[in-house]
């Protein structure tokens, strides 16, 4: 499990991650879903040890992670830089990282790279940005890690083997039970492949929901009426966006579809839709309801 207790880190005299607290029980992907600037890279850095919180707790397993080499053993991290990583060819980086981590699976790292199809004999300066992810994510993979934590993780892969990271990822998970965190600025990724969501602006956490929840909590609706009626004829949802063009009224609530359908039926008016939002109008919608412009985005 990994654990955080008002975490705060400020880097010169800036506020990154600003009295965080939360709870991630093993087995799930997390996506870490923010604006530039969100502190979510820092984050990362924090939960892998690189970084020291300047107070607060950081626990993986009960255990602090800052200068605790034992507890690293049970965390890989791929940030999103690549050009660490020019001057070796994979298996020269493969050995680099296998000394410190006992359980690392030659097999594993073999399958991995047969799957990506990648050179075995080139230095990676000759690689494109999403050849070098792949390649750390199959030894990162390999290390045989409770934890894996992802900067990036999309970034520079085509549409064809971003599937393949996401199964690779997804039978790690139900393998063994593999906890990972991605961070991406493509929320669509996160939609498919996550199954908690954490929402981040500014060094804050706006939320943290499973995925489901947060489709299902939040939904667009439709109504066509003749009558006058206003916001405050609706006041058993909970709205975060009211407006209303002639005849038509648009909602976005934090309401289920179920309950929005059963209340909307003792009204004079035609339902037209009920829809779900997408994690990109979720995300927009949940910093407004917390006090933020939508165009700091």
């Amino acid at each position: 499990m990994i654990e955080l207790k008002q975490v705060f880190k400020q880097i010169g005299k800036k506020n990154i991650i600003d009295n965080m607290s939360f709870t991630l029980e093993d087995g799930h992907i997390l996506g870490l879903v923010g604006s530039n600037g969100a502190g979510k890279s820092t984050l990362l850095r924090l939960l892998s040890g690189i970084y020291k919180q300047d107070s607060g707790e950081i626990t993986v397993d009960g255990q602090s992670v800052y200068d605790n080499v034992a507890t690293k053993e049970a965390i890989f991290f791929i940030n999103d830089e690549t050009v660490q990583f020019n001057n070796y060819t994979i298996p020269e980086l493969k050995n680099i990282y296998k000394p410190y981590y006992s359980n690392f699976s030659e097999e594993l790292f073999q399958r991995l790279i047969e799957i990506t199809a990648l050179p075995l004999d080139q230095k990676m300066n000759r690689f494109s940005k999403g050849m070098k992810r792949q390649a750390i994510l199959a030894i990162g993979l390999s290390c045989m890690t409770k934890y894996l934590f992802l900067d990036e993780a999309f970034d520079g892969i085509d549409q064809t083997m971003r599937l393949t990271v996401k199964r690779i990822l997804i039978d790690a998970m139900l393998d063994r039970n593999l906890t990972v965190i991605i961070s991406s600025h493509h929320l669509f990724e996160l939609n498919e492949i996550c199954d908690t969501i954490m929402l981040m602006h500014k060094g804050n956490m706006l939320c943290m929901r499973e995925v489901d929840e947060l489709r299902n909590g939040m939904s667009k609706v439709e109504i066509t009426t003749q009558t006058t009626m206003t916001e405050t004829d609706f006041k058993e949802f909970n709205i975060l966006h009211f407006k209303r063009t002639g005849t038509s009224i648009h909602m976005v609530v934090r309401n289920k579809a179920t309950e929005i359908e059963s209340s909307l039926n003792h009204k004079n008016l035609v339902l037209e839709s009920i829809l779900p939002l997408t994690l990109d109008e979720i995300f927009v919608y949940e910093m407004e309801a917390q006090g933020y412009d939508s165009k700091q985005i």
